[in-house]
């Protein structure tokens, strides 16, 4: 009795179409989508405005530049803490909450200088909010200075920016159409291989089985 073979699944008709997709247009595809989604996102997204100020921090007769340095460093760590921000809250009309989430500190390791660079969707208030945190720092560091011997000072005030610093639509269409095609043809690289089907070969006819019955043929006697 013989065994029927199992039929094989009906492919879905979605897939069968995807196979016969050129592989050419998947690059070209997919940075259209990314330029369409950047375009998409830069359309619908609140530009947002960055604003900077400067803190300095200046040794005293009874400190050394590098003393300075080393406190410029500890300022611009603690400027996010509670402690620092809880005047700055005042000056600059804003929650603390906000005030961490978009305020950020940056030092040099050759200058003593603290940079404070606020961002929010309006210029005024990312100016406020970093010569409120500045501010704070330079009253914090007004109380300590009897014992770290080193002055904060504001070096200078943020200036009022006259342009958003968030990407522009046709900027973000651009990034989105690079990072679209960067993607197809990443998933061109890892597609997986079709598998061939292997080739079939006849054999080659030898002593053996040149004749039927398998018998060699025996030499003619003259």
């Amino acid at each position: 009795m013989t065994e029927k073979t199992p039929e094989k699944p009906a492919r879905p008709a979605l897939l069968d179409r995807l196979r016969r997709v050129p592989l050419w247009t998947v690059v070209p595809a997919a940075a259209v989508l990314g330029v369409a989604a950047g375009s998409v996102y830069g359309a619908v997204s609140t530009p947002e405005y960055s604003a900077t100020s400067y803190v300095l921090v200046v040794p005293t007769d009874a400190s050394d530049p590098t003393a300075a340095l080393g406190f410029a460093t500890a300022y611009g760590r603690v400027a996010s803490q509670v402690a620092v921000l809880g005047d700055a809250q005042v000056w600059a009309g804003v929650p603390v909450a906000r005030l961490k989430e978009h305020v950020t500190t940056a030092t040099s390791p050759d200058a003593p200088m603290i940079s404070v660079t606020a961002t929010d969707a309006s210029p005024t208030t990312a100016v406020n909010m970093a010569d409120g945190v500045a501010r704070a720092l330079v009253a914090d560091g007004g109380h300590l200075q009897t014992d770290t011997n080193v002055k904060v000072l504001q070096f200078s005030r943020a200036v009022k920016p006259t342009a958003p610093t968030s990407p522009s639509t046709p900027l973000a269409a651009l990034v989105g159409g690079c990072a679209g095609g960067l993607l197809g043809a990443l998933a061109l690289l890892v597609r997986p291989r079709r598998r061939g089907t292997p080739e079939t070969y006849a054999p080659v006819p030898g002593p053996a089985t040149a004749h039927a019955g398998g018998h060699t043929p025996q030499p003619e006697t003259v």
